[in-house]
């Protein structure tokens, strides 16, 4: 089975009109503030995406071929690393990042909303520049071919087949009969999120442009500010407590806003992966003040715990936010945070990582290891919600927790090469592949990556895009057997 070039490079024409369309915003935020060069530079970039998308879509008509799994795959993953090549172009062209391989390691971490930077001097850039880089944290946030369905749904591909590829998390649920209408109630959700969340920033005093960059990193589950210090920045509780809980929200599997909605919220709450994301919030988040009050790192009793809760919120659903520098804390603390980056957010919600779902599963796995080991004849299922986990769910669960955990450390040998301490290496590829952030030693929260080389920020990027991708959508094509038109 060959792959359809015909709809993949049709898919291709309308991602460069939907990137054309979504520069828009950007271009009316720098007549706003009068930046020129930087309104040129977006209008020289809007303009070839439009004519690029216009031209592949008539040259490539909707084939009657339909287009198969592995045509997903690819689409998705030319997608994602198109849509960063093209969105570096204005921060490069504008010399706002002059150095274009430090521009696209900016993007890629905006469209995969890891919110990872090279920037040290953030105030200094053009605010359109850093309105578009945080806006590509609420493109990607809900995923680009999600918005691409929502925004043209007659667009003459597969979208459920080419979606459930970089929807975050094991399944991709449909809540609606055609995917064009679930990726819509989808976007409702999120933009009601969106909508919601900037009235309360602007409540709170923050101004308008202020309040839509911080929403869209914390929707998006991203992570990027208009500030160097980021969220701290901003020393009110109130702005702190309104940003940690649309992290927590959008850090829950959207589908169960929709149970909510049908079924009450005791059908919400009664969904194991909720119960233990919550679970793991409030308790790390408890442990965490304790040894923060009892060192002494805090003596006020409501802003420990709010910057514990904070922190721990900002972590677990992959935003990366600080509102305080966790690589000064305890010993203790910092091993909290640094496991919290391998849980990650709840399954098809915005947040990266490794997912609850899959360490739920993982967990149930082993102790039917144990029971086995215990109890040989024994016959041990694996339940989630009173329902049998399918052997199949169970065996990827697992191939995907051992290919992440290989990927690390293929990851930080690559990267070991920059010559930085163990800990700077080991957490740049964990912040990168869970599209988390911020990491520990020289890319703290108050820290960046500039100091890497050029080709280690190429290979974190592209792990950025792999891990948002669930890995496999993304390292399949490096495979033979998948160019290979023999394989099924």
């Amino acid at each position: 089975m060959t792959v359809n070039f015909n709809g993949v490079i049709r898919m291709m024409g309308i991602l460069f009109l939907v990137l054309g369309l979504c520069l828009i915003p950007s271009l009316i935020v720098a007549l706003v503030f009068h930046e020129m060069l930087a309104f040129k530079c977006f209008v020289f970039t809007i303009l070839p995406c439009f004519a690029i998308g216009f031209i592949l879509i008539k040259l490539f008509r909707p084939s009657l071929i339909k287009l198969k799994a592995r045509d997903g795959f690819l689409i998705v993953s030319l997608c994602w690393l198109v849509a960063s090549l093209i969105g570096a172009f204005p921060l490069w062209f504008s010399g706002a990042i002059p150095n274009y391989i430090d521009a696209f390691f900016e993007t890629c971490s905006g469209f995969s909303t890891t919110g990872s930077s090279i920037l040290a001097d953030i105030e200094a850039l053009p605010k359109s520049m850093l309105f578009w880089r945080s806006f590509t944290h609420w493109l990607g946030g809900m995923g680009i071919i999600v918005f691409a369905m929502a925004l043209l749904p007659s667009i003459g591909v597969g979208g459920q087949l080419i979606a459930s590829a970089e929807t975050p998390g094991p399944t991709l649920d449909k809540v609606a009969p055609r995917f064009s209408d679930t990726a819509r109630r989808l976007y409702l959700v999120y933009l009601f999120f969106t909508i919601l969340e900037t009235l309360l920033l602007l409540l709170g005093g923050m101004n308008l442009y202020d309040s839509l960059v911080h929403t869209f990193g914390t929707v998006g589950t991203g992570g990027f500010s208009s500030y160097g210090d980021s969220v701290a920045h901003f020393s009110s509780p109130y702005l702190q407590w309104v940003i940690t809980i649309f992290m927590l929200l959008c850090g829950i599997n959207f589908n169960l806003y929709f149970v909510l909605a049908r079924r009450g919220l005791k059908s919400m709450i009664r969904d194991s992966e909720l119960k233990l994301y919550l679970l793991i919030i409030l308790s790390v988040s408890a442990l965490i003040a304790i040894n923060l009050f009892a060192t002494g790192v805090f003596h006020d009793l409501e802003e420990g715990i709010r910057t514990a809760v904070f922190q721990v919120v900002s972590i677990i659903t992959t935003t990366g936010y600080a509102t305080a520098d966790y690589d000064i804390w305890p010993t203790f603390s910092k091993m909290l945070i640094f496991l919290l980056m391998l849980v990650g957010a709840c399954s098809s919600s915005t947040g990266g990582g490794v997912k609850v779902i899959r360490v739920l599963i993982s967990l149930k796995l082993i102790r039917r290891g144990v029971s086995l080991k215990l109890h040989p004849r024994r016959v041990v299922t694996v339940t989630l919600g009173r329902k049998e986990v399918p052997q199949e769910v169970s065996t990827n669960i697992a191939n995907f927790v051992f290919f992440y955990i290989f990927v690390v450390f293929m990851g930080s040998f690559i990267i070991s090469f920059n010559g930085f301490d163990l800990m700077t290496t080991i957490s740049s590829v964990i912040t990168c592949l869970g599209n988390i952030g911020p990491g520990f030693s020289l890319i703290g929260p108050v820290m960046n990556f500039s100091e890497f080389s050029g080709f280690s920020k190429l290979i974190l990027s592209l792990l950025m895009i792999a891990g948002r991708l669930e890995l496999f959508t993304f390292f399949m094509l490096f495979s033979p057997h998948y160019w290979n038109s023999n394989k099924s």
